[in-house]
C-alpha cells in the first residue's frame, strides 16, 4: 500500500469519527424573544446564560436569541440591567421557543448589584472598542439647558472629543464629522445636533438602545471610516397607554405610546421644541433660534414569525438675525422594516429607508436665497444565522441610491439683481454585500472574522467638467499658489463617470485567561464614498458634501488596535485600555483660500493628502453601589499630510505633517452618579481636553501703509484648553410614589466654576493704542437650569 492511499484511509476515519461523533451526540435549539412585562417592547442585549457550562448568547436588536447545545437538563438565566431576573430549569430534549416578559426591578436604596450589566464589558466577545449607553444612563448626566443628551453623553467615553461648545457633531479617535455613520433606526443621519450643537436630534425619552463602534467595526456596517453610532427607538407600548416628556427652561418634550391592538400592535409619538425666542421680542431682540423634532413608530406582531415597523423622524432648524439673515436645516428620515424568522435558528430583517438632508439660507441683505440637500433611498436585508452554539453568522446586502443638491440660488426679490441659478445635481448608487462569523473555537479564544464587498458608481449627471491632463487644480510655480483650472471641456448628459470596487476586511479576537480578564485585537478596513468639504472644524449648513469620482478618490482606512479588559471585585469595577493606530488614504484638505460656497467645481479647491491617528485609551468605571460611573482617559495624536503631486509643487504645509483639527492631545472625562436617598440623586461629570489646533498670526508686515500679518504653518498653534464641570440633582418627592403622574425636579449647574472656553481667539488693533491684540470668544459662562420630568 502506497503513501497517497495510506492518507486517504487515515482522512476517511477522521471523517467517519467525525460524523459519528456529531451524529451521538444530539444538539437542539433553543430560541424565542425577550420583552418587558409592562410593555411588550422587545429587549436588546438580554443574557441568555446557562452557568453550569458556561455558555450562553444576547438577544440581538429586535429581542430575538437563539442558541443550540447538548441534549440535557439545564439552568437557564435570564438576566439585564433593571429588570428582575428569571431562572428556570429545562430539560432540552427537542427544538423549543420559549418566550420571556422580563418584571421591571423594583428601586431598592440598598440594592447592591443587578447581576449583568449591558454597559459593563463582556470578557469573553471579541467585540472591542465599542461603548454601549442606556437610556437610564444617558438621563443620569447633567448637560446644558438640563436637557438629558445623546451627543454629549458619548463625549465622556474615551476617544470621542468635539470642537467645543456651539460646535455640532463629535469626533472619534482622531476622525472629522463627516467619518461617522450616525444611524437611527438604521436611517442615515447627516447632522446630529441642534442649535449648532447645544442638542442632539436624538430625543432621550424615545430612545431603546445606543452603540458606539470606535474599531473593530463589524462587516455589517460600512460607509465610513470612523466611527458608527447606532441607535434604536423604542417600539411603543402594546398592554397599556402611557405618557411622559418634561419641561425646562429653553425647551420641552412629550411623548406618548400605546396599543392600537392589544399585545399586537403599538404606537409611540415623540415631540421636543424650544421656545426661548418667544420672549426675545420683551427684550427688543428680533433674533431667533429654535428648533423642534418628531419621533414616530409603529410596530404590528403577525405571529411568532413576523413583525412590521414603520418608524419615522422629522427636525427642523431655524437661526434668523434681524429677518435678514435665516439659516434653516435639519433631516427627516423613514424607514418600513419586516422582520421574518425562517426557523429558530435564521433570523431575517428586510428594510426600506429614506433619509433627507436639507440645509439652506435667506440672505435678505443680499438679496437671495440658498438651498441646498442630500436625499438617499436605502434598501437592507440582513441575516443572522445561529449555526451551532459555537458559531453564529451574518450576511447581507445594502444598496443606497444617492442625490446630491449642491445648491439652488434663487433671488428673494425683483431688485435683487440675483440671477437664478442651479449647480449641477450629483447621483451615485453604492451597493456593499457582507460576511461575518463569530466563532468560539474553545472556552478561552473567540473570533469575530468577516469581509464587506463595496461597489461605488458615480452616476452620470446633466454636466460635468473635465480638464487639461486631469487636472482641476493647477500650481503656480512663480507664486507657489495652488488655483483651480479652467475647464478644458463641458461634458452634457453624461454616463457613468467613475466606478469604485473595495474589499473590506474585518477581524477581531478575544482570549481570555479566565472569567475576568481578556486580551482583545482587531483590524479593519473601511471605505468612505462621502466627502464633507469644509474650511471650518465644526460642520456648517454651507459645508459641501460630495460624492467620489474622477477626480475625488475614496477614503480608506486600515485600523488596528489591542485591548486589555478586566473586571474587579466581581464586577463591581471594569477597567479597559486599548492602543489604537489608524491609516488613512484619501484624505481631502482645502487649498489655501478656497471657495467653497456655490462652487460648481468643488474638485478645484482640494488636495488629496493621506492621515495617521495613534493613541492609547483607559476607562475606569464603577458599576454597582449608591456611587457609580467612571473616569476616561485619551492620549492620542491626529495628523495629515498632504504632499505635491509632483516634485516641484509644495503641496499643503509644504507637504511636511500637521495636526488635523481634531487632534487632541489629551482627554480627560469623568461622570458620577450618586444615589443618596429614593428623594435626592446627585449627579456631576468633569471634561478637560487640548486645546484645538488653529493658526495665529506669527508677525506682521507693512505694505503700502497697510498691516499684512503672517502665518506659520497649518494648525501650528492651539486655542487655549477646555475644561467645565457640570452639577445636577433630582429631587423625586416621595409622595409620587401612589400617583398617577410622577415627576421629578432636575437642577442642573452647567460649567459650575464659569469658566469662559475659547470657542475661537481673534486679532486685531487697538484703536486707541495701536497696539495688535487677542481677543477670545467664549460661548457659555456658568448656566443653571432646572426641569421638571413627568410620567403617567
Amino acid at each position: 500500500m502506497n503513501k497517497n492511499n495510506l492518507l486517504k484511509y487515515y482522512y476517511s476515519f477522521i471523517f467517519i469519527l467525525l460524523v459519528g461523533n456529531l451524529w451521538a451526540q444530539k444538539n437542539y435549539t433553543l430560541s424565542g424573544t425577550v420583552t418587558a412585562e409592562n410593555s411588550n417592547e422587545t429587549l436588546i442585549g438580554v443574557n441568555v446564560l446557562f452557568p453550569e457550562i458556561n455558555k450562553g448568547t444576547v438577544t440581538n436588536e429586535y429581542g430575538f436569541y437563539s442558541i443550540t447545545l447538548p441534549e440535557g437538563s439545564y439552568n437557564l438565566q435570564i438576566s439585564i440591567l433593571g429588570y428582575n431576573s428569571i431562572q428556570k430549569k429545562i430539560a432540552l430534549n427537542s427544538d423549543q421557543r420559549l418566550d420571556f416578559s422580563l418584571e421591571e426591578a423594583t428601586e431598592m436604596l440598598d440594592e447592591v448589584l443587578i447581576e449583568e450589566d449591558v454597559e459593563e464589558l463582556n470578557i469573553r466577545k471579541p467585540q472591542m472598542s465599542v461603548n454601549t449607553l442606556t437610556a437610564e444612563t444617558i438621563k443620569q448626566i447633567p448637560v446644558v439647558f438640563g436637557e438629558a443628551d445623546v451627543i454629549k453623553s458619548i463625549l465622556l467615553l474615551p476617544g470621542v472629543t468635539s470642537a467645543g461648545e456651539g460646535a455640532s457633531g463629535f469626533n472619534v479617535r482622531g476622525g472629522a464629522v463627516d467619518q461617522n455613520l450616525i444611524l437611527l433606526d438604521e436611517a442615515i443621519i447627516f447632522n446630529s445636533s441642534h442649535l449648532f450643537g447645544f442638542f442632539s436630534v436624538f430625543n432621550p425619552d424615545a430612545i431603546k438602545d445606543l452603540k458606539l463602534y470606535k474599531g473593530g467595526i463589524p462587516a455589517r456596517y460600512g460607509g465610513r471610516v470612523a466611527s458608527v453610532l447606532d441607535i434604536y427607538q423604542k417600539e411603543g407600548n402594546s398592554k397599556e397607554f402611557h405618557a411622559n416628556g418634561g419641561i425646562g427652561a429653553i425647551a420641552s418634550r412629550l411623548l406618548v405610546e400605546g396599543p392600537i391592538v392589544k399585545n399586537e400592535s403599538a404606537f409611540l409619538v415623540g415631540g421636543r421644541a424650544s421656545y426661548v425666542h418667544l420672549f426675545l421680542p420683551l427684550f427688543d431682540i428680533d433674533n431667533k433660534a429654535y428648533f423642534y423634532d418628531l419621533n414616530a413608530k409603529l410596530n404590528y406582531r403577525l405571529g411568532d414569525k413576523n413583525s412590521l415597523f414603520l418608524s419615522g423622524y422629522f427636525g427642523r432648524d431655524l437661526f434668523s438675525v434681524n429677518e435678514s439673515f435665516v439659516n434653516t436645516y435639519g433631516n427627516a428620515t423613514i424607514n418600513l422594516r419586516w422582520n421574518h424568522l425562517f426557523s429558530d435558528k435564521l433570523f431575517s430583517n428586510l428594510s426600506l429607508i429614506y433619509s433627507d438632508y436639507y440645509y439652506g439660507l435667506l440672505l435678505d441683505f443680499v438679496g437671495f436665497k440658498y438651498d441646498s440637500g442630500i436625499r438617499n433611498f436605502n434598501l437592507k436585508y440582513d441575516f443572522q444565522h445561529y449555526i451551532s452554539q459555537n458559531l453564529k453568522m451574518g450576511y447581507g446586502i445594502n444598496n443606497i441610491y444617492y442625490r446630491f443638491n449642491p445648491a439652488t440660488i434663487i433671488p428673494n426679490r425683483p431688485d435683487s439683481g440675483i440671477l437664478p441659478s442651479q449647480l449641477t445635481h450629483k447621483y451615485a448608487n453604492e451597493f456593499s454585500a457582507y460576511i461575518e462569523a463569530e466563532h468560539d473555537l474553545s472556552d478561552a479564544l473567540t473570533l469575530r472574522y468577516g469581509f464587506r464587498l463595496s461597489h461605488f458608481t458615480r452616476l452620470g449627471q446633466d454636466r460635468f467638467f473635465r480638464y487639461a491632463d486631469d487636472q482641476p487644480l493647477i500650481f503656480d510655480d512663480n507664486l507657489k499658489i495652488y488655483q483651480p483650472a479652467t475647464p478644458s471641456e463641458t461634458q452634457l448628459n453624461t454616463g457613468t463617470l467613475a466606478q469604485f470596487t473595495n474589499l473590506e476586511p474585518r477581524f477581531s479576537l478575544s482570549w481570555a485567561l479566565n472569567s475576568k480578564t481578556s486580551f482583545k485585537a482587531s483590524y479593519n478596513r473601511m471605505a468612505q464614498y462621502l466627502h464633507l468639504i469644509s474650511n471650518t472644524n465644526s460642520p456648517t449648513p454651507l459645508d459641501v458634501y460630495t460624492p467620489s469620482g474622477p477626480y475625488v478618490k475614496p477614503q480608506l482606512l486600515d485600523q488596528y488596535a489591542i485591548g486589555f479588559f478586566k473586571k474587579i471585585k466581581d464586577g463591581a469595577f471594569s477597567f479597559e485600555t486599548e492602543a489604537f493606530y489608524k491609516d488613512i488614504q484619501n484624505r481631502l484638505d482645502y487649498r489655501n483660500g478656497a471657495q467653497l460656497i456655490a462652487n460648481d467645481a468643488i474638485e478645484g479647491e482640494v488636495l488629496s493628502g493621506i492621515g495617521r491617528a495613534y493613541g492609547l485609551e483607559f476607562l475606569l468605571k464603577k458599576n454597582d453601589g449608591r456611587l457609580n460611573g467612571w473616569l476616561a482617559y485619551t492620549l492620542s495624536r491626529s495628523e495629515q499630510q498632504t504632499p505635491g503631486r509632483t516634485p516641484e509643487e509644495i503641496g499643503i504645509n509644504n507637504g511636511n505633517w500637521y495636526a488635523s483639527a481634531y487632534d487632541k492631545t489629551h482627554d480627560i472625562s469623568a461622570n458620577a452618579y450618586y444615589k443618596l436617598s429614593n428623594k435626592w440623586s446627585f449627579g456631576a461629570n468633569f471634561v478637560f481636553q487640548t486645546g484645538q489646533p488653529t493658526n495665529y498670526p506669527v508677525s506682521q508686515s507693512l505694505f503700502q501703509g497697510l498691516a499684512i500679518s503672517n502665518y506659520s504653518g497649518r494648525n501650528e498653534q492651539r486655542l487655549p484648553a477646555y475644561h467645565r464641570l457640570d452639577l445636577s440633582a433630582t429631587l423625586t418627592p416621595k409622595n409620587t410614589a401612589n400617583r398617577k403622574i410622577k415627576g421629578e425636579w432636575v437642577f442642573s449647574i452647567y460649567n459650575a466654576y464659569n469658566r469662559m472656553n475659547a470657542a475661537s481667539v481673534n486679532f486685531r488693533t487697538n484703536e486707541d493704542t495701536g497696539q495688535n491684540e487677542a481677543i477670545k470668544t467664549s460661548i457659555f459662562g456658568i448656566l443653571p437650569s432646572v426641569t421638571y420630568n413627568f410620567k403617567l
